[in-house]
């Protein structure tokens, strides 16, 4: 089991810079989980934005490529954090961001169109034009 928490999520105008945050905990070593960022806009379906392997490799959305930095640190007294720096905001990044998680033994390939397992309850991202 991953328990995850998001916060982070603020009103911000265009161009501004935000940055999100996922706690990490549970049963699963947060050193053998994929994780990612993803995000859902009003009517719209929800897209992975940003994915971290256990080692590191990152893959991000075309819309996001350039802007937004995904980036997880891994501590000894199990505070596990996952964090998506949101540079050069647009208003069509407004939505309800959502980390998730996935062990790595569950998939053979991590990325964004990934099923992933275990899902936080979301912070909403507000940018304003």
């Amino acid at each position: 089991q991953v328990q995850l928490m998001e916060s982070g999520g603020d009103s911000v105008q265009s161009g501004g810079s935000l940055r999100l945050s996922c706690a990490a905990s549970g049963s699963v070593s947060f050193g053998n989980v994929c994780m990612g960022w993803f995000r859902q806009a009003p009517g719209k379906e929800r897209e992975g934005i940003a994915i971290i392997t256990r080692e590191g490799r990152r893959t991000y959305a075309d819309s996001v490529k350039g802007r937004f930095t995904i980036s997880r640190v891994t501590r000894v007294d199990a505070k596990n954090t996952l964090y998506l720096q949101m540079n050069s905001a647009k208003p069509e990044d407004t939505a309800m961001y959502y980390c998730a998680a996935i062990p790595v033994g569950a998939v053979a390939v991590c990325d964004l169109g990934t099923q992933f397992e275990y899902w936080g309850q979301g912070t909403l991202v507000t940018v304003s034009s």
